[in-house]
């Protein structure tokens, strides 16, 4: 029984992912580039002791991949388990109760980074992998990719797909990196909104003015970027650039049915927020909104003088970040170029505008018929004693839709987050009975997955 295997290795088992977490692999700075290879090294270690045939180090464009694999019937399925090794950096530091890359067991959680993003979701997949293996119970062909990159944009991982993509063939992909609606509320991802990032520049005189002097005759870079800002969204909550919803899907009246099926407080939404009123798209309920419609949003904008105390100036110049979340079937690539020629349409005479695209991604849909999926609820059914709720999720994973464009294979999104495990925020967390469950739930997929 895997209850009794999970509590008699409990001990070896947290150790092994600890051994893991004490290693600070944040790939956004640039010093962590050793600790990068050596989690990929301790990764391979812990799968070839898992029970795989084989463990690669892999050279990429960027941190090194990891690559590992199960052959136990070249006829059999083929799964293709995807997971980062890479963090979030653990700043600000003062506001953790332990050390973030010291991994502590605190009233029944894991705290440390890493702990559910990605390190401790990922060791679900591989504990998981080595009952079945253990126990002879292993009826699928595994194969296992973990990149470096993820929290960066996985700027890397296409490249290799497109490289060794024979050495990833695979029948379905399964990745634990999503989160459930609760604890005591099961839930699968069944899609993902895309992206779209840009930064927009609004460059007036050729310094910085006084105000006094020039104040009403010379047009004000942050008046302007703010008036060409606040055209981009209508009363309606509705995004006016041309041809934005061409291909939006209407979302179907049975996924609409079951959204309105999910247990929601707006009242209870409101206040953790501490907000007195939502906005978004009329005629969308606030989870519909968040999920599976599109959205534009100001990430951040400053210019002119924000120091302390005040300084009457105009300033030169204005910038601001923006971004979109788009729905499956809305190429980013596409919706970038609206998005710039809408913006430059519409600047006037009395500045220069330059619209500079960011990253982007595509979003992504799993069918609920899918023979893995349905597997994946079983799982989830087994562990947690009731049927998972089908959701879509509002962010973004680019490189899920990357793998459906590259190799050609649907996922499915197999997480075991909470919204209060913190991912990418002080105090990061995992409970443990979660853990455990998951690890029961990623056997009873393997058990129906054939």
């Amino acid at each position: 029984m895997i209850k009794d295997y999970i509590a008699e290795n409990e001990p070896k088992i947290l150790e092994d992912l600890f051994s893991l977490i004490r290693i600070p692999s944040i790939s956004a700075k640039p010093e962590h580039h050793d600790d990068m290879l050596a989690c990929a090294q301790r990764w391979a270690q812990l799968l070839l002791e898992a029970g795989a045939d084989e463990a690669l180090v892999m050279p990429s464009a960027g941190n090194p991949i990891v690559f590992g694999q199960k052959i136990v019937d070249p006829k059999a399925k083929t799964v293709l388990v995807y997971a980062h090794y890479d963090v979030m950096p653990a700043e600000p530091l003062e506001l953790w109760k332990s050390q973030p890359f010291e991994p502590e067991v605190r009233d029944g959680h894991i705290w440390a980074r890493g702990a559910d993003d990605d390190k401790g979701q990922s060791f679900i997949q591989v504990k998981a992998f080595e009952y079945l293996v253990k126990n002879n119970l292993l009826n699928t062909n595994v194969k296992f990719i973990f990149e470096g990159e993820e929290e960066i944009g996985s700027p890397s991982l296409e490249g290799f797909c497109q490289e060794h993509k024979e050495l990833l063939k695979a029948d379905v992909i399964l990745v634990s990196d999503t989160s459930m609606l609760g604890a005591d509320l099961p839930s699968l991802t069944t899609g993902l909104r895309g992206l779209a990032y840009w930064e927009i520049e609004v460059t007036g005189p050729n310094r910085d003015l006084h105000s006094g002097h020039f104040g009403g005759a010379v047009a004000n870079p942050i008046n302007v970027l703010c008036q060409m800002i606040s055209q981009v969204v209508d009363a309606d909550g509705r995004i006016t650039v041309p041809g934005f919803y061409d291909d939006v899907e209407d979302v179907p009246q049975a996924e609409r049915d079951m959204i309105a099926h999910i247990p929601f407080d707006e009242e209870k939404y409101k206040k953790a927020i501490d907000v007195k009123a939502l906005f978004g798209e009329k005629d969308y309920s606030t989870l519909e909104r968040n999920s599976c419609r599109p959205s534009f949003d100001v990430c951040g904008i400053w210019g002119g003088y924000t120091g302390e105390g005040s300084k009457t100036v105009l300033p030169s110049k204005a910038t601001a970040k923006v971004s979109c979340r788009l729905v499956p079937h809305q190429d980013h690539h596409k919706i970038s170029q609206l998005f710039a020629d809408y913006i430059l349409s519409i600047a006037p005479d009395t500045v220069k505008v330059k619209v500079t695209p960011m990253h982007g991604g595509q979003g992504y849909v799993c069918p609920i018929t899918l023979p893995a999926y349905q597997a994946a609820e079983k799982g989830f059914e087994k562990a947690f004693g009731k049927k998972p709720l089908a959701v879509r999720r509002g962010g973004s994973i680019p490189i899920i839709s990357t793998f459906e464009q590259v190799l050609g294979i649907k996922t499915v999104l197999m997480g075991f987050g909470l919204e209060s495990n913190a991912i990418h925020s002080p105090n990061e967390n995992i409970p443990l009975d979660i853990f455990r469950k998951g690890i029961e739930a990623v056997v009873e997929f393997y058990q129906n997955y054939k």
